[in-house]
Parts: structure tokens; sequence; C-alpha cells
């Protein structure tokens, strides 16, 4: 090609172009070999070329593949939404399908609002959330989202709806320890809304476990067991977005289950398409829909191609395989190897400050000095050039931010389909070994010294 007319990430970058991919593997037009070992955006969760979902996917695109939801409904959506009730945990029985995460996080967020409207209670519009989290890129999601680096160019449009601190325990804002913290970052909810007044607020909205703003920081045990009583106590409703952790990223259908908490809206995503369609939804359970049922009745959102057909047929054959292999099954052993084996490379490389996660998403912290947990300096980029180095090396690594102000540290997320072997577990963390050797190799080369 002489140039290119399609707008990329960045406008400078040359990507290699995507020939296939097989399982754990995708291939260039090169020939190369890469481990997918982000499942590209946390996405990519049985892999790649199943050939189950591809039948899927032709069998409804010989019958149909778009009605609009206000003409017609249509037995895959109708499955679908089925098969999603007797899947997750309480009464989160009522499935809005969208076509992305964003729009499924802003779609629980309207939910909320009119919950409230519908109840007699117009004055409770806002949305709380925490700093160092990710709800997507449209405005209401960006709103909610405590990531300074997304924000930043659109500060003067946004919400701020962000006001209590992140569940970090690696760099906790109370230097307090896991097992004698108190949950004091659990606490600031509660002092947050006797701030602002409940007669105002609708929902807090959470990451169970943060992702890209955080690099998979995952709460103690108790963290939203108390997050929802506080929210109950309040009166306003408690939103997970589990976009990137629900379908069984973390070991179970839905990340809250390891916290023994149902939500009372519930935002999907990522896994749910597997990567092989455009599809999301927002779940609410029985008595957030109640109400809205005894009232006007319709939701107010929705999609020119919410729940059409051949989304919904592929997130149905998606469902299917995760349950017909048995794969969310087995994901809490994979993830368990696989710590154990990155555990080990934190004593080869002292850059590594912190390994955090759950099932296979599992985050890496990077610093400068491991006892005083310094970041490095923003200037050496050192999570874009461990994602730079690795994926030469035919490694895929997702960046993430860290740091308590959401934009001074380094970390990648590493998470695999959830179809991933043991052998080649062992060959992503020997790759990732030597992507790491070169850039300790960097760090050296920028003049700067470890554990200053």
């Amino acid at each position: 090609m002489d140039r290119t007319y399609l707008i990329k990430p960045n406008l400078e970058e040359q990507y290699p172009m995507i020939s296939y991919g097989k399982g754990v593997y995708l291939y260039d037009v090169a020939g190369k070999q890469y481990l997918d070992a982000s499942s590209g955006a946390v996405t990519a969760n049985i892999g790649h070329g199943v050939q189950e979902i591809i039948k899927a996917m032709n069998d409804q695109a010989s019958k149909v593949s778009f009605v609009y939801r206000s003409q017609f409904t249509s037995e895959v959506a109708e499955e679908l939404a089925k098969k999603i009730a007797h899947s997750f945990p309480g009464d989160l029985n009522w499935s809005f399908f969208v076509n992305s995460g964003s729009e499924a996080t802003e779609t629980a967020m309207k939910i909320a609002i009119q919950y409230w409207q519908e109840k007699g209670l117009p004055t409770k519009i806002k949305i709380l959330s925490r700093w160092v989290s990710y709800h997507g890129i449209t405005q209401g999601a960006l709103s909610m989202s405590g990531h300074p680096i997304r924000r930043s160019r659109f500060v003067p449009i946004l919400d701020e709806l962000p006001v209590i601190s992140p569940p970090y325990c690696y760099r906790c804002p109370y230097n307090k320890k896991p097992d004698s913290c108190q949950l004091e970052c659990a606490q600031e909810l509660d002092i947050a809304i006797k701030r602002i007044g409940s007669h105002s607020i609708a929902a807090f909205i959470a990451e169970p476990i943060i992702g890209a703003a955080g690099g998979a920081i995952t709460p103690p045990k108790g963290y939203y067991k108390l997050i929802k009583e506080i929210c109950e106590t309040h009166q306003i409703l408690f939103i997970a977005d589990e976009v990137m952790t629900g379908f069984g990223r973390a070991g179970t259908m839905l990340a809250c289950e390891f916290w023994d908490v149902v939500p009372d809206i519930v935002s999907l995503g990522k896994g749910m398409g597997a990567g092989y369609a455009p599809i999301a939804a927002t779940l609410v359970t029985e008595e957030v829909l109640e109400p809205i049922r005894k009232g006007s009745k319709s939701i107010m959102g929705g999609h020119t191609l919410s729940a059409n057909p051949q989304s919904s047929a592929i997130a149905l054959a998606v469902l299917n395989y995760l349950k017909q292999n048995q794969v969310i099954k087995n994901v809490e052993s994979k993830g368990t190897y696989l710590l154990s084996l990155l555990v080990k490379l934190q004593k080869q490389f002292p850059f590594i400050g912190d390994i955090r996660g759950r099932g296979l998403l599992i985050g890496i912290e990077f610093v400068q000095n491991s006892a005083t947990k310094k970041s490095f300096k923003r200037e050496l980029m050192v999570t874009e050039k461990t994602v730079k180095i690795a994926q030469s090396l035919g490694l895929l690594l997702y960046p993430a931010s860290a740091g308590l102000d959401g934009k001074s540290g380094d970390a990648i997320i590493i998470a695999p389909p959830l179809t991933i072997t043991k052998r080649e577990i062992e060959k992503l963390v020997n790759l990732l070994t030597s992507a790491l050797k070169l850039l300790g190799k960097y760090i050296e080369e920028q003049g700067v010294y470890l554990n200053d």
C-alpha cells in the first residue's frame, strides 16, 4: 500500500498486518507467530478460530443478521437472555443487549437514574465512582471513569463523578496492610455519600478487579460486602462493571462472586462475544426492573444494532462453548499456575514491584525501587517499551496505568485466552522472561539505577 486511509491508535505507528488466528496464537501476513497473552484487549476469552463459533456465525448469517429491536425479537436473542439469567448469580434475570462495554456502562447509569425516577425520587441522578478506574470512552462512561490520562482532553465536558480512593493494597492510601486495614478505602464511600447527600445519588459503580486504569488491582476479601452494605444503608444501587471480568475471566461467571456479592446492575462486554462479534449487555435484577415494568414500561436506551440476531447467535455460541467444555472450571488452577511462575520472575527482576490479580487476569507493576515503591519517570515510558519489546519477540501484552494518581506508574496485564494450556503458559512466561531481560538492558542504557 502506498499510504493508509485508516485511522489507527497511533497515526505514525507501523502495525503488522494480521493474517489469521488459531487458539492462543495470531499470525501476521509475514508468517510471524504471536502468543496472545492479553486476549487482544482482554477479549478473546476462548481463543481464535474456534470452529463451533464460526459455524454458529455462518448458520445465523444464512437466516437473518439484523432486525431492529423495536420491530422484532429473535429466537437467538431470547435464548441468550434466558441462558444468561440461568448462568449468573442472584436474580440478575433481565438483559439489555448493546454493542460495547462503554454502551453497557452508560446503559447501567441510565437505568439506575430511571429506576429512582420511576419510584418517585427524581433527584437521585449522580453516579459515584472511584479514582483509578475505567468504565469506557463515551462521554457518560468517561465521566464515571477515574482515569486521569483518558479524561485529560475532555475534562471541561465531563462530570466529576469519581470521589473515593481505589482498593489499591500495594499502594494503600492509608498506609495500612490488608489484614489490619479495617477497609478504610471502602469506608470512604460512606463518608462521600454523607457529604454529597444520598438524596442526589442513584448508584455507585466499580470494577470488581480494576483493569486498564490500575493493572488488575484486586481488593481484599471483605471489600465488596462492605461496599454493598453501605449502598443499601443509603438506598443507592451498586453497579458492577464486569466488562473485563465477566464470562469467566476471574474463574467465576462474575468476579463479584469471589466477594459473595450480587450487584443490582451489571455491565458485561469483551468476553461475551469473545472477539467474534461486537456485543455487550447490561443485566438488572428483578427488583430494579420492577418499578419500570409497573411504570413507563420502557428503558430509555438502545442502539440500532442492539440485540441483533447475528451478534446474539455468536454470544450464545460462546456461552455454550464455555459450558460444554467446562472452560471456566479450570481458570482458577491455570491462573494459580501462571501466578506461581510469575512470582519466580519477581526474584529475577528487581523492577517488578507487585504481581496481583485473580484467575487469568494478572497485573504486573514495575517500579524503580522495590523497597520504596518509587515509580520510574514517565519519560522512560516503561509500560510502552515493555509492550513493544514483547511484541517484537512474539508476545502480546496489555498496557495499564498505575500509581495512586492513576498516571505516574507503569503496569502490564497478562490475560491469555481461558483455553490456554499448561505448556502454552510456560511458553508465555519464557517469552516474558526474554522481554524483561531486554527491558532491564533498556533501563540500564537510560542511566537509571534500580533501588535508587
